[in-house]
């Protein structure tokens, strides 16, 4: 169903891909747009238990494109490093596949409000009153994660074996 990276020695491993994506703060969101165009949209998330979850506007481009095909995928970058005189990039990042869902029931809502809140508010004083004074005008969106690889320069993988 998903493509098999081509370039498997740079294939990062699922424990790595998961480091990067709950260290990481913001990623961008690829979504079937208006008029055929993709649309792709930086958004600050977290990740729990092989699922992203943003915020978003009850209304927009994001809402109308997720409710129009689910099927999303996410980039996050955690390293992009250019090295001038080598020419190129020393880089890590990783890309997850799966499907989209505005999520409806308060207390799901509730409950990935309360994951993103902690992940850029932790130890916060105020943080229950600002999810209530915001919740009902905003929506939040879950991304089920069905296949995610991860990938870095075959340079930080040549790094790594030297260090052995």
């Amino acid at each position: 169903m998903f493509r098999e990276m081509r370039r498997k020695r740079q294939l990062l491993s699922i424990e790595e891909s998961v480091a990067i994506l709950e260290k990481m703060t913001n990623g961008t969101l690829a979504l079937h747009g208006d008029n055929g165009y993709p649309y792709a949209v930086p958004v600050s998330y977290v990740y729990a238990d092989r699922k992203i979850y943003f915020h978003t506007a009850v209304k927009g481009h994001k809402v109308d494109a997720i409710l129009r095909n689910d099927k999303v995928s996410f980039c996050v970058v955690e390293q992009d490093e250019i090295k001038s005189a080598e020419f190129t990039t020393y880089f890590r990042s990783v890309i997850a596949f799966g499907k989209a869902r505005i999520l409806e029931d308060d207390g799901e809502k509730l409950s990935a409000l309360r994951l993103l809140a902690d992940k850029y508010s932790r130890g916060e004083t105020g943080i229950e009153s600002e999810i209530a004074k915001g919740f009902h005008h905003l929506q939040m969106v879950e991304i089920t994660v069905e296949h995610m690889t991860g990938k870095e320069s075959i340079e930080l993988v040549r790094g790594k074996k030297r260090c052995f």
